[in-house]
């Protein structure tokens, strides 16, 4: 008798262990039974607030879909966004409230290389997971750190497709940097240069500007002496755009200007009123109003209906694949949800994930997409630059 309580007693005691261990592993911050919820601190107004505006408008599309076909194994999404104006101690104080008040279960779709860098700091300390950031910036891909799922392929790869096009294709020498003087901005000036040197070729100037501001002119002045060929680009849009306007002005009219993606292609051509001659400008998505893509069409079509901003962009395009990279890992990670499966379900992925645009995951590399798209304006339309063979 005292040996079948001693056995009754110790089954007991294993399967109240296993309960409470398996309640424990569901109960990660963010995670309820009929909801999940994410953080994001993203540019809502400021400089960038087209940029930021448009990831917002874009995910929150898929989410909002997604929620009305019952959510992933039950549980809708929840996103809760609070602006940080492109400023790096307001993307910190909204992720640690995200994190600390509103318990989340991982954070989202930061806009910027500046803002990022602070918050992976938080992410580090909380071990909160740091989702499609749009940042192309190296220190979010080296060294690897795991709680960092990046969509977008890097700055690296932006500034070597430019160089390629213009140096090998247009057998141009002559080329100058327009860059933010931050993280962003240099990490695209280092990919220039390093791109140059493995033609042997040298910047023939540089000039930078101040985030958050207009303040154009000394840069102008630096790279207008040298009369470049081309410009390379890494900035946001207004300064960006102020910068084309001047140095047209100023007397570089056959000067190409190469912009990285975070330029905002449509509003760039909204803003030069026709006038987009010698633009180039890469892209990490496919052209975005293209259904002859899959995603894309999926895309163009959930935003019609549930985006407040009905205009299809490269920027929402990237905020909404961001989104359903995120679901599908969510699909796939099952109902057991914790933050550890979460990462792990990423990196299991198939290739075809996103229906229509390849992306490649595994336990070594988060990054899922690695292509680059260059494009152009032709008779005020942007259209691909065909790669030459």
């Amino acid at each position: 008798m005292k040996l079948m309580f001693k056995i009754t007693a110790v089954l007991f005691f294993m399967i109240l262990i296993f309960v409470i261990y398996s309640s424990y592993l569901k109960k990660d911050n963010g995670v309820e039974d009929n909801k999940i919820i994410l953080g994001q601190s993203c540019a809502m107004t400021g400089s960038a607030t087209d940029l930021g505006r448009s990831i917002h408008n874009g995910a929150l599309a898929y989410f909002k879909y997604i929620n009305s076909i019952g959510g992933v194994h039950g549980r809708k999404i929840e996103l809760i966004t609070y602006d940080d104006k492109y400023e790096p101690s307001l993307a910190k104080e909204n992720s640690l409230r995200l994190i600390k008040k509103d318990k989340v279960f991982a954070l989202f779709g930061e806009m910027g290389s500046p803002t990022s860098k602070v918050v992976l700091d938080v992410v580090n300390k909380y071990k909160v997971p740091f989702l499609t950031p749009y940042s192309g910036a190296e220190f979010l891909r080296k060294p690897f750190n795991p709680l960092v799922v990046n969509f977008r392929a890097s700055y690296y790869a932006e500034t070597e497709a430019l160089v390629k096009y213009l140096v090998d294709d247009l057998k141009m020498n002559n080329i100058a940097v327009f860059y933010q003087n931050d993280s962003y901005g240099k990490a695209g000036l280092r990919g220039t240069e390093i791109a140059l040197k493995k033609r042997r070729l040298r910047l023939s100037a540089k000039g930078a500007y101040v985030r958050n501001t207009l303040s154009i002119t000394t840069a102008l002045n630096f790279i207008k002496r040298v009369k470049p060929q081309a410009v390379i680009m890494v900035g946001v849009n207004k300064p960006s755009i102020k910068f084309i306007k001047r140095a047209k002005k100023e007397g570089l009219v056959n000067t190409i200007f190469a912009a990285i993606s975070a330029i905002g292609s449509e509003i760039l051509a909204k803003e030069l009123k026709g006038n987009t001659d010698n633009i180039v400008i890469s892209q990490v998505v496919p052209l975005a109003c293209n259904i002859s893509n899959a995603a894309v069409a999926e895309y163009k079509e959930i935003l019609e209906k549930y985006s407040p901003d009905k205009s299809c962009n490269f920027i929402s395009l990237e905020g909404f694949l961001s989104a359903k990279l995120v679901v599908e890992a969510l699909k796939l990670n099952g109902e057991s949800l914790t933050r550890k499966s979460f990462i792990r379900s990423f990196e299991q992925l198939p290739n075809n994930a996103l229906h229509g645009i390849e992306i490649g995951l595994s336990p070594n590399d988060h990054q899922a997409m690695d292509s680059i798209y260059l494009t152009t304006f032709k008779n005020g339309e942007l259209v691909a630059i065909e790669e030459k063979k």
